[in-house]
């Protein structure tokens, strides 16, 4: 699951050195190494989770084998202890079996002697029937005969059942021997079972690392992005600056012409009111004149020609005057 989530990451983030691989950015490099190291720690950590998975198998197999084995030797200790209480109660039947046998011994040896004291003084007590005498001892020393054949027999059986014991003592010594090399197995196991847990553990922190990688990759690439972003901006700005110093520039020479034309303006509205002035003064004369011949009428046609010219020259002036007025409002809004 880890590895398909890497993969799901990665699988974007391909394309991101093949479009900046030219690029001579320190960042944009440092961005491609820590990529490259990702990906091996990826490819190696899932190489280590696949190892991971087989020896959890193999573990969970051993501790199987473990506990089956550990049931067998608890049998086995069970019937060596069942062995050995057996054993112990057949040597002390064996020891009383030895020490009846020393004890009909001991009886032959008294009866033997007996007979023999019988023999000797058999010829002291003639009046005594030696058939009454050695009759029952005779039957006493079968009878020990008998119990000495007896304990033979039991102590070939017991001979036989010592070595079936010692057979199985072996045995028992083999099997435990065996257990202790699959305790010693075991032990072994566990011990890569806890090298398992510190590798484990490492691929954890390697997991980790990586993770911490993959932040650090992004926050990368965002820098990058953001790098690239106030370049452009700082182009832009100093576009805008070139831009802006031509505008500078067209500002002044409006500012300029401005000046001008307001100066031309104020020349435009002196010699209008030179002109208004000098109609008044003309018209005033005009009139005086007139008045002062008897009170003649001034002649309509020449009046109204004047005051034409006069009105045409004020409209060229007004005239000039808008247009130098929407110029400057033109410029002063540039």
């Amino acid at each position: 699951m880890v590895m398909a989530g890497h993969s799901h990451v990665f699988g974007g983030e391909e394309q991101l050195p093949l479009a900046i691989a030219d690029h001579p950015d320190p960042v944009v490099l440092e961005l491609t190494r820590l990529q490259n190291q990702l990906k091996e720690k990826d490819r190696k950590l899932g190489a280590a989770q696949a190892e991971i998975k087989a020896l959890r198998a193999t573990e969970a197999l051993k501790d199987k084998v473990i506990e089956e084995l550990g049931g067998e030797v608890q049998k086995m200790d069970e019937k060596h202890r069942v062995a050995e209480n057996l054993l112990q109660q057949k040597n002390l039947e064996m020891k009383k079996l030895a020490d009846e046998k020393k004890d009909a011994v001991a009886a032959q040896f008294a009866a033997e002697a007996t007979l023999r004291r019988v023999y000797a003084n058999q010829k002291d007590d003639e009046d005594v029937s030696m058939e009454s005498i050695i009759a029952p001892l005779k039957a006493e020393i079968k009878m020990y005969k008998n119990e000495i054949a007896v304990l033979h027999q039991d102590k070939k059986a017991l001979e036989r059942l010592t070595k079936s014991k010692e057979s199985a003592l072996i045995e028992a010594e083999r099997i435990l021997r065996s257990a202790l090399e699959r305790a010693l197995i075991v032990e072994e196991v566990q011990n890569q079972n806890l090298e398992l847990r510190r590798q484990i553990e490492i691929c954890q922190a390697s997991l980790a690392l990586a993770e911490e990688n993959k932040i650090l990759e992004k926050t990368n690439r965002q820098k990058v992005l953001e790098i690239e972003k106030l370049s452009q901006t700082i182009q832009e700005l100093e576009e805008a600056i070139l831009v802006g110093g031509a505008a500078a520039n067209s500002i002044r020479d409006c500012r300029q012409q401005i000046s001008q034309l307001r100066e031309e303006k104020r020349t435009l509205e002196r010699e209008l009111a030179r002109v208004k002035v000098l109609a008044n003064r003309v018209a005033t004369v005009v009139a005086n004149e007139w008045k002062d011949e008897n009170d003649k009428v001034m002649p309509v046609k020449q009046w109204l020609e004047d005051r034409r010219l006069l009105q045409a020259e004020m409209q060229r002036l007004k005239d000039k005057l808008s247009v130098s007025e929407r110029t400057a409002k033109a410029e002063a809004q540039l």
